[in-house]
């Protein structure tokens, strides 16, 4: 996605995303939001990015990325905006029928009707040879 004629990438995110630049098969983390740090557009030169919280609202999170000609004039930018989505496994981990987020019986199990804990039921049967 780089322009003709670039040689280098600089970057730019919100708080939110992690960065991480992999060049020549070696990963370098992206440090803070702007660090300014120009990598070398190489072949192979890979930047990953994630979240590790979700977002609050729609697209509120950016990556910016600023390309170089050769002397380091800029030649043009490329964005993404990001949404983190939150996804949770919730059970019914005290067994009345509603589920619970933060039910402190979630992290162990006891056995009989007074117990607590997800009841797990797995199909191993062959359905499909």
């Amino acid at each position: 996605a780089a322009p003709a004629g670039a040689v280098s990438f600089s970057m730019k995110h919100t708080e939110g995303v992690s960065v991480e630049v992999a060049c020549q098969g070696r990963a370098e983390v992206g440090s803070g939001p702007s660090s300014g740090t120009r990598w070398p557009l190489d072949k192979g030169t890979v930047l990953r990015f994630s979240m590790s919280r979700a977002s609050t609202e729609v697209n509120d999170n950016k990556v910016t990325v600023s390309f170089y000609a050769e002397g380091g004039q800029p030649i043009n930018q490329a964005g993404v905006f990001l949404t983190g989505i939150g996804i949770s496994l919730d059970v019914d981990a005290d067994r009345d029928g509603v589920v619970e987020k933060n039910n402190p019986n979630k992290a162990s199990w006891t056995w009989g009707p007074e117990g607590h804990g997800a009841i797990l039921l797995v199909s191993c049967d062959k359905e499909s040879p």
